[in-house]
């Protein structure tokens, strides 16, 4: 279920308003399956130098004015308490246990992006202009050298033992363009947010992608177009120089893009995957006016690797649009993950073939009543000739089949430990639950011809209420003689009794080897940083802490005054786990590193960190 913030500004003394419209699925488009798109080609805007960014003027003070700003950010409509998610229809899981000390392997980990660094990311021009924001969506990507965190609109660059290798840089000023907010006079530049990061081992190139929209620089206004942005750094030193890319994503009819009806659109949450030949971005469309009123179904775009690494000035891309393929559940595909992997490699059958999952559970995307029925199923997509992708026309064929899973469905809100606030009581509000959002599939890795994915879920736990818990996939796909086929390799749990995990990814080494990344928080323990290992045979294993909580999350969504809603925060959306050549798995999980009343971390509206750690499985 979900909702959509209207476009607003608020002040210090102002409350959000939150409206909830039907996303009704769109009519026409291609069928998906055979399919080869629409050709078409990215645009080149330029270059931007990231050592060259990050430097400049110190950042301008923090403040209480024009904080929050204009979000197209899904938001999830606030199910009701924890009691009133039925026990009945959550999967009964013993669940794992929360043990002192960390793994073999474990090799430490430090904060990455705060809330604080992105609230004041942006020197000279951009100094002070970004928003205040929740919740951190996250990307990660690592190459022998270095590690590059990007969250909601900043991204900074660390060694690998965790030393800024660059300053925190505003991701408007990044990709050159306006500043989202300058506050004296009242101005609104780009909207920017959904960033994803991957390091292709077979080209050397760090990738990072955003979803940007117009803004009507006088009321902050969406429209009247979108992108998806596109940054190839040029060489394997990410704090040089990358060459960006936007491909128009409006689907209007206008500038080359398709016409759907209701658009111009935008691609929601763009997702990122990669094989030997291509680069995969597959969004979710929503029409922008009214906003969010009409689902046009995934929207898959299939870009040539080696254009892109290489800085050519138009790469090849194709996009194709799924919303004509009516899925045997009853609705259109949504969500659907790329994969990608520790080599840059997929599966090399059918002179290329990119694998895609998708969770079934459609209850997400329609305004239904608040309780959905669990499913049990997963679709599993393939892309097939992706090789053509270097060639002048490009001739892939998109198919999909539906596998028996275990049970899971949407999660409830999770309860965090009680401790001091500081926002919350300079609102009047009480602590907030924490949103876990949906059943949406989190990101997909290809490992050892196995897919591996996980979503939330609720879980019903011995002696205690219905929380939220894991469902985790491992799937063997195949495509041979032309036909889809994919059968469960491995599936399970990952829970603790009385308590809360959510917002898993799973980093998966060449030969198998997979660590899951999770947010630990319940009536025990304040939101921290968690992982565990997961074996094919055993299963998951105990549940080791990372980056212990130290305070409750004390941000503006959380409470009803500063932005609507009935008292629950807003929390990951995503996390991050990559593995890098070396067999290492990097870790990247929001958390509350500090007391809320700590002034590290937070600004006023928020006390978010991120925490960055790595498994030698």
């Amino acid at each position: 279920m979900t909702i959509w913030k209207r476009p607003y500004l608020l002040t210090a003394a102002s409350a959000a308003i939150v409206i909830a419209q039907a996303l009704t699925p769109g009519a026409g488009g291609y069928a998906a399956s055979g399919n080869v798109g629409t050709i078409g080609h990215l645009a080149l805007v330029g270059h931007t130098n990231l050592a060259a960014v990050a430097g400049g003027s110190a950042v301008a003070a923090d403040n209480t004015t024009n904080e929050l700003g204009p979000q197209p950010e899904l938001a999830i409509v606030k199910r009701d308490p924890l009691r009133h998610v039925p026990a009945s229809d959550a999967p009964d899981v013993a669940g794992n246990a929360v043990v002192a000390g960390q793994v073999p392997g474990f090799g430490g980990g430090f904060n990455g992006i705060t809330h604080r660094d992105h609230r004041l990311a942006g020197t000279g021009a951009y100094a002070g202009t970004q928003f205040s924001l929740e919740p951190p969506d996250q990307g990660l990507c690592v190459s022998s050298q270095f590690v590059l965190e990007t969250v909601n609109d900043a991204l900074r660059v660390f060694t690998r033992s965790g030393q800024p290798a660059a300053g925190t840089v505003a991701l408007n000023q990044f990709f050159g363009l306006k500043p989202a907010i300058i506050r004296v006079p009242l101005t609104f530049g780009d909207f920017v947010s959904d960033p994803k990061c991957y390091f292709d081992p077979q080209t050397g190139r760090f990738f990072l992608t955003a979803l940007q929209i117009d803004l009507n620089p006088t009321t902050g206004a969406f429209g009247p177009r979108a992108a998806n942005l596109v940054a190839v750094s040029q060489t394997g030193d990410p704090t040089g120089t990358w060459t960006i890319y936007k491909m128009d994503v409006s689907d209007d009819g206008q500038n080359g893009t398709p016409s759907h009806p209701g658009c111009p659109c935008f691609g929601d949450q763009p997702l990122i995957g990669a094989d030997a030949s291509g680069f995969y971005i597959s969004t979710n469309e929503y029409n922008l006016f009214p906003f969010g009123s009409i689902f046009n179904g995934a929207q898959i775009y299939a870009i040539s690797k080696a254009d892109l690494a290489s800085g050519v000035a138009a790469p090849t891309m194709v996009q194709i649009d799924t919303s004509g393929e009516q899925l045997p559940e009853g609705g259109i595909a949504n969500s659907v993950q790329p994969a990608a992997s520790a080599t840059g490699l997929i599966d090399g059958a059918n002179d290329g073939t990119e694998y895609f999952l998708m969770s079934l559970d459609f209850s997400r995307v329609l305004i239904i009543p608040r309780h959905s029925s669990p499913v049990s199923s997963i679709a599993v997509w393939a892309l097939t000739n992706t090789g053509s992708l270097n060639s002048a026309q490009p001739a892939v064929s998109l198919s999909h089949v539906v596998l028996g899973t275990q049970v899971y469905g949407q999660p409830p809100d999770a309860q965090q430990k009680s401790g001091e606030l500081f926002l919350g009581d300079l609102a009047h509000n009480p602590l907030a639950l924490i949103a876990a959002n949906d059943d949406r599939m989190n990101q997909v890795v290809f490992a050892d011809g196995k897919l591996w994915s996980a979503v939330n879920t609720a879980v019903q736990t011995p002696n205690g209420p219905t929380r939220v818990g894991i469902a985790y996939f491992v799937v063997t796909p195949s495509h041979a003689g032309g036909a889809l086929s994919a059968r469960l390799s491995g599936s399970g749990y990952v829970s603790v009794n009385q308590e809360n995990v959510l917002f898993p990814s799973i980093g998966v080494t060449a030969d198998g080897k997979a660590v899951m990344t999770l947010s630990l928080v319940g009536p025990d323990f304040f939101p921290g940083a968690a992982y565990t290992t997961i074996d094919l045979r055993r299963g998951a294993g105990n549940i080791h802490i990372a980056g212990a909580g130290a305070g409750p999350q004390d941000g503006f969504t959380g409470y009803p005054k500063l932005a609507g809603g009935n008292g629950t925060a807003r929390w990951g959306d995503y996390s991050a786990a990559v593995a890098d050549l070396g067999g290492t798995i990097w870790l990247a999980q929001e958390y509350i590193a500090h007391p809320a009343t700590d002034r590290t971390t937070r600004t006023l509206f928020a006390n978010w960190a991120t925490f960055i750690s790595s498994v030698t499985p």
